[in-house]
């Protein structure tokens, strides 16, 4: 555990030791106010409540995740610094978990800074602070599930471009599944059953479960079981670099 914390703080601090961090930040910013306000007209509805600015979240991080992702094993790959990396006396899971969470960990400082929505929200009315702060959270699982796909194909290439399109097409995938044009196509021939299969593996359904205030057990597995499994999948194609 020592030695993923020794990770995690060095790629953490490395986000700030660039601009990159800065552009995400600011970009993602924008893109949540400009959504929330001007696309979905938030001041308009009359409602003190966050649904709308909730509502874009998978939408938004379906391209702002992929790209914070996009740079955790490629770049590596392609300035050859995993050859030292993965000589270090660290095991495999420990660089892989360390270098996830410092990358789950700025994505929720992103998530943090959005609490002037929140002030507003409360100043306008009185919302139900819980169902917020659910939200919030399922918010945080869904950025993490995204994330940990764009880290499993960042590994498998050293080409950022060709990781971020892979991984908006894996996440898209994932996202609309749940979608009605989908359901609904299935439903015309499919048996409820496997519509129903396929709906399970949406991320859009188990976030609304979320922010309808209720954080059921099934929707905190879903999330974590896909952390895991696309870690696992992180792991191996990382063990095999090192092996290669």
């Amino acid at each position: 555990m020592r030695a993923m914390w020794t990770v995690f703080r060095r790629e953490f601090a490395a986000y700030f030791a660039t601009p990159i961090a800065f552009v995400f930040l600011g970009v993602y910013l924008l893109a949540m106010g400009a959504f929330t306000f001007y696309v979905g007209r938030f001041f308009d509805t009359g409602v003190a409540d966050l649904t709308i600015f909730f509502s874009y979240h998978p939408w938004l991080y379906l391209f702002l995740i992929p790209a914070l992702a996009m740079r955790l094993w490629a770049e590596e790959k392609r300035s050859g610094s995993i050859e030292l990396l993965l000589t270090l006396p660290l095991p495999v899971w420990a660089t892989v978990l360390g270098k996830y969470l410092a990358a789950w960990a700025f994505a929720g400082v992103a998530l943090i800074l959005t609490f002037p929505i929140w002030l507003t929200v409360n100043y306008l009315g009185s919302p139900d602070n819980g169902i917020i702060l659910a939200a919030y959270v399922g918010s945080f699982l869904m950025a993490g599930a995204y994330l940990a796909i764009g880290a499993a194909i960042s590994a498998a290439t050293s080409s950022q471009v060709i990781a971020f399109v892979v991984s908006v097409v894996v996440c898209f995938l994932f996202t609309a599944t749940g979608a009605p044009l989908v359901t609904e196509s299935l439903s015309g021939w499919a048996p409820l059953p496997l519509v129903e299969a396929v709906a399970s593996f949406s991320f859009l359904s188990h976030f609304r479960a979320i922010t309808d205030g209720v954080i059921d057990l099934r929707d905190m597995v879903f999330f974590f079981s896909l952390i895991g499994l696309f870690l696992f999948a992180n792991m191996l194609l990382v063990e095999t670099s090192k092996g290669g």
